[in-house]
């Protein structure tokens, strides 16, 4: 590769520069600072710039979201603290889902094996039910199905089924369905 060659130009950021810069100043007042704020300030900001959000959501400290307008996200959900959603293409989030502390939701990546290092960018859906554990990633184009576990410091870049518990890097399914009392 030769990152001189490399441009972002064809990349639509799906909103005007000017929302991009208010986005940051507003995610670094209410969104990256460590201490502690009702979650309902950090919904309506996202509502503001765009984001589906449902109820009932909470939303850890220093969440860092890169494109709120990409974003959507159902009812009961958890974000814990210093989730990253790289979101580049656009991230659902269904219903009482769960993405745990330092978990990277990650929709962008280079093509290593062009000489332009082309941006690539796919979508990611977390399906109702799921639990995305403590310092997981979750690669573009990646669907963790309903109920499914992806256990902490895993990485996917391929889908999980539904009700299935995936761990390890590369994440692999060890139980399915999961066994639930």
């Amino acid at each position: 590769m030769d990152l001189g060659l490399y441009s972002a130009k064809e990349f639509d950021r799906g909103a005007s520069r000017l929302k991009e810069i208010l986005w940051v100043a507003v995610k670094c007042l209410f969104f990256l600072p460590p201490w502690p704020m009702p979650s309902a300030v950090r919904v309506f900001w996202l509502r503001r710039f765009g984001a589906q959000v449902g109820h009932g959501v909470v939303i850890r400290a220093q969440v860092n979201i890169t494109f709120p307008w990409r974003l959507t996200v159902g009812d009961h959900v958890w974000l814990g603290e210093e989730v990253m959603i790289l979101n580049l293409a656009p991230v659902t989030i269904e219903s009482s889902v769960c993405v745990s502390q330092r978990a990277f939701l990650c929709t962008g990546s280079h093509d290593f094996r062009r000489e332009t290092f082309a941006l690539k960018t796919k979508p990611i859906v977390l399906r109702s039910g799921c639990w995305v554990a403590a310092q997981a990633f979750v690669g573009p184009d990646v669907e963790i199905g309903g109920g499914a576990v992806l256990a902490a410091g895993s990485v996917t870049f391929r889908d999980i089924p539904a009700n299935a518990l995936a761990q390890g890097n590369p994440a692999q399914v060890i139980e399915h369905p999961i066994r639930r009392s």
